[in-house]
């Protein structure tokens, strides 16, 4: 296939994506988003499933039930109705049919506790993480307002050491064009405390000033998308982060009174363990919030 062809298929496929994230909590009409990117239904939903591994309406389903599992958490004020209606189910039995099928308990069960145990049997995926003891009971976060940030990246299927290949590439492409000012930025497609580490959609971005020219512009680009996130500062090795990552879910959100939303959390390296010697980074962790 050749390079510009990929491109544009590629970027169709963001496209595509950046419309689920952006219209999730409405009627996602396909004929629409169709006629919008001028690409036919056939050819859309080719394209998305070459790229992302899933079709559309499964892609869909999955972060409105990964919205639904947080919600119950969060909004405990809320029915099991009422969540499903703000997930996008028109009833609530095809719902509570769906959340079973993800996670092979009821909403109610997952509400009651269960969605620890099922949280755990994906840290334990994760030897390193099994291994960490960091401690995050401390961390306070800020409050920001962040705006968009127009990245290059490298998409890399699953949460899992092989990530460490793509920051090389995409570090190799750094080098190539010259940047000396840009920011390492990791984006989470997936919640990594709900879905199993080898599904994950782990971007590993690059941002750079916008009058950059770049003498190889082979990467595709998107946006990661504005609004108010709570900022966590913190260091540690490989193995802290998902060990963190469930503690901010499971923990500090419940507790915070917060809600999170279906914008995908994203990490900024001020130092990057996949890149460095020691394996050790430091971070800022941006979880989108609404209250």
């Amino acid at each position: 296939m050749k390079r510009e062809t990929l491109k544009r298929r590629i970027k169709i496929a963001n496209d595509i994506m950046y419309y689920i994230y952006t219209h999730i909590e409405t009627h996602i009409d396909i004929e629409e988003l169709s006629y919008n990117l001028d690409v036919s239904k056939f050819h859309m939903h080719r394209i998305f499933k070459e790229i992302f591994g899933k079709n559309i309406y499964e892609m869909i389903k999955s972060i409105r039930l990964q919205k639904a599992a947080n919600l119950l958490l969060t909004n405990n004020t809320s029915t099991i109705s009422n969540i499903a209606n703000l997930c996008g189910y028109s009833s609530q039995s095809s719902f509570i049919k769906a959340f079973k099928e993800r996670f092979d308990v009821s909403p109610k069960q997952w509400r009651q506790g269960d969605y620890k145990t099922y949280s755990h049997k994906i840290l334990q995926q994760s030897q390193k993480a099994m291994q960490s003891q960091a401690d995050f009971t401390k961390l306070k976060p800020t409050i920001v307002k962040m705006p968009d940030l127009q990245s290059f990246y490298i998409r890399n299927k699953g949460y899992n050491t092989n990530i460490k290949e793509t920051w090389q590439k995409l570090y190799t492409w750094v080098l190539n064009n010259n940047i000396e000012n840009y920011t390492q930025i990791a984006l989470l497609h997936d919640n990594p405390t709900i879905t199993p580490l080898g599904e994950c959609q782990y971007i590993a971005c690059i941002v750079v000033e916008e009058a950059l020219v770049l003498a190889n512009n082979r990467l595709p680009n998107f946006k990661i998308s504005n609004g108010v996130y709570a900022k966590f500062d913190f260091q540690g090795k490989h193995g802290d982060m998902l060990r963190f990552i469930h503690w901010v879910y499971h923990e500090w959100l419940l507790q915070s009174e917060y809600e999170t939303t279906t914008k995908p959390s994203y990490v900024i390296y001020h130092k990057n363990n996949f890149l460095s010697e020691d394996n050790t980074f430091d971070v800022s962790f941006y979880i989108s919030i609404n209250f």
